[in-house]
């Protein structure tokens, strides 16, 4: 690129961010110029997602949430969530806790992002999430799986992320509300200010709910220096039923 084009971007860039308002210009931002969430955040424990609370799970102040109130099942799902005899815990026995609930327990995130992908990295059973934001969308022949996979898009400053492609093996909360393959997340995240994330979840599942279910929660900053912890479900782990070595 000319030295001329390079200072006319410069000026174009510089105009822009000019034009925005004050609180636009605050932000951190990447070299694209798109908000900037790198960093460890807390948010709320999300026990119950018809339920509101206002702690966060962690160490850090300003979390919140607000539930759904009650959940529009259809007969297939009530007949789920009635069975109790019937559920598997498999949190309990160190399988993962699928995408929606690991968002929703005690322990913090952190998120890692580059202009063409944004990593989430869950405290909890040290698990790793990829959103892609460099364009694709969803392959055609998506293996299902207990994280599905996540595409990012922007709408102003405000990320999309859409995810597909679940195993329909998970519940979307540890009070064990029922979900299916068929489960469609998409998830809005922009800053309200620099050391909190305003972060909106709907779920729609067909198969499990007559409509979809939506939650709006406050996620906070950790304080500088405070990491990601190791967490490892196995060790030490016993089984519920035999007391056994899990496995």
């Amino acid at each position: 690129m000319q030295p001329r084009f390079a200072r006319l971007i410069r000026m174009g860039l510089a105009a822009a961010a000019l034009a925005l308002p004050a609180f636009a210009q605050d932000i951190p931002r990447l070299t694209n110029g798109k908000p900037d969430f790198n960093g460890v955040w807390d948010h709320p424990r999300v026990a119950d997602v018809t339920r509101s609370s206002n702690e966060c799970g962690a160490t850090a102040t300003g979390c919140s949430q607000q539930g759904s109130g009650d959940l529009p099942f259809t007969e297939w799902g009530l007949a789920q969530w009635k069975d109790v005899q019937h559920r598997f815990d498999y949190s309990a026995h160190c399988l993962p806790w699928g995408y929606t609930r690991a968002w929703q327990v005690e322990y913090p995130v952190e998120i890692m992002q580059t202009p063409g992908r944004l990593a989430l990295l869950f405290e909890s059973n040290n698990i790793f999430h990829v959103v892609f934001t460099d364009g694709r969308g969803h392959p055609k022949d998506l293996e299902p799986s207990w994280m599905g996979h996540s595409v990012g898009t922007w709408d102003g400053d405000t990320l999309v992320i859409d995810t597909v492609g679940f195993n329909g093996r998970t519940w979307i909360d540890t009070a064990e509300h029922p979900s299916s393959d068929q489960l469609h997340v998409t998830e809005r995240v922009h800053f309200i200010d620099r050391q909190h994330l305003g972060y909106e979840v709907t779920w729609e599942d067909p198969k499990t709910y007559t409509k979809p279910i939506k939650n709006t929660r406050i996620l906070a900053r950790m304080k500088p220096g405070e990491e990601l912890m190791e967490y490892w479900c196995m060790e030490n782990n016993k089984d519920l039923l035999e007391g056994h070595l899990s496995r």
